[in-house]
């Protein structure tokens, strides 16, 4: 008994001390007090920011290189959620940056009264007016990525290729399209969004024709790419962006983003100073390093989408395989909120 208790100490130990490496350099739902000792930034995101093949370790001990500072990134589930957890930290002031509001959550974020307004170093020369306009002139969240919402399609399924969400009624989908949660997921949001500005008035007969045709309302991005890759599905929402990661990693064309007659609508994600944070000074520091050139690259094979900053190079597997869309559509997400409820209750 003596060896075996010795032994559970050194695996207890051991335990400690990989969870203590793991905090200080990467994504952790961890949530503790904010210190300024160290140079450390409390950094609230989404969980494929977080995750096995997103930025945030690259960012992490890239920040640490450039800028000084020891990033601390809290998983706080998809990006709908992330408003709530910033919501909740209003009263905890953990968060001293926040990373993935989208140009369809920010008026909520604003009205909260989440951020402070701060503008990065050089932010409006590097970042196209566009993108500002989307989220906030004021600077209290600033671009970081972007890109068009889309559907993508596995071309080894052989079914037939829809062409704008009209096409998405047919029968010959059923149980082939995975969609995700428009009240967790901010791509989820988007679809649903997008739906509102096509059919309007007549969205919930539209949710109607194509609720057989839904496989699943994944919780998350994560979740719902993973069902997707798996092969459960022929069709899911994601980015125009998102074949370009299977070119760069598997050399493979099999996934394809298609282009829809509707127009496709642009998700901006931006990234703020908490109104809340105690840590000023390394969070400006923070929010100047993110839309530096070396940030802005982790980004395009990670994150998958397009870099905000304009003098960013793109990867050649962007030329290869990310489609940019012949038109733009704009969404209201005020109109959209109105219809969420109701279109949601059917889907029971």
């Amino acid at each position: 008994m003596p060896a075996e208790e010795d032994m559970s100490k050194r695996i207890h130990i051991f335990i400690l001390v990989v969870l203590s490496i793991f905090i200080v350099s990467g994504c952790t739902k961890k949530q503790s007090v904010n210190t300024n000792s160290f140079n450390e930034v409390t950094v609230f995101t989404y969980d494929s920011f977080c995750g096995e093949w997103g930025p945030g370790t690259e960012l992490a001990k890239l920040a640490k290189e450039k800028a000084g500072l020891t990033v601390k990134f809290v998983d706080c589930g998809d990006g709908v959620q992330l408003l709530s957890s910033l919501i909740l930290d209003k009263e905890k002031k953990v968060c001293d940056v926040a990373i993935g509001l989208d140009n369809n959550l920010v008026q909520k974020a604003l009205d909260e009264g989440l951020f402070q307004k701060y503008k990065p170093h050089d932010a409006s020369k590097v970042i196209p007016s566009n993108l500002i306009k989307a989220l906030d002139s004021d600077w209290r969240l600033t671009p970081f990525d972007y890109s068009h919402f889309a559907f993508i399609y596995d071309t080894e399924s052989k079914i037939k290729e829809p062409t704008c969400l009209e096409d998405l009624k047919d029968p010959i989908y059923e149980k082939r399209i995975i969609l995700m949660d428009p009240r967790t997921s901010t791509p989820g949001l988007g679809f649903f969004n997008w739906t509102v500005a096509v059919y309007g008035d007549k969205t919930e007969d539209y949710w109607k024709a194509i609720k057989p045709n839904i496989l699943t309302m994944a919780p998350g991005w994560s979740a719902g790419y993973g069902l997707f890759t798996s092969g459960e599905a022929p069709l899911v929402i994601s980015y125009t962006t998102s074949p370009a990661s299977h070119v760069e990693y598997e050399n493979s064309f099999r996934y394809k983003a298609l282009e829809f007659t509707d127009g496709h609508p642009m998700q901006v994600e931006g990234a703020g100073i908490s109104a809340n944070t105690h840590n000023l000074e390394n969070a400006q520091k923070f929010m100047d390093f993110l839309i530096t050139e070396d940030a802005q690259f982790i980004l395009t094979l990670t994150q998958w989408m397009y870099p905000a900053n304009k003098n960013t190079k793109l990867p050649e597997c962007y030329k290869k395989a990310a489609i940019i869309p012949q038109k733009t559509l704009f969404t209201n997400a005020e109109a959209a909120e109105k219809k969420l409820d109701s279109v949601m209750n059917l889907l029971k």
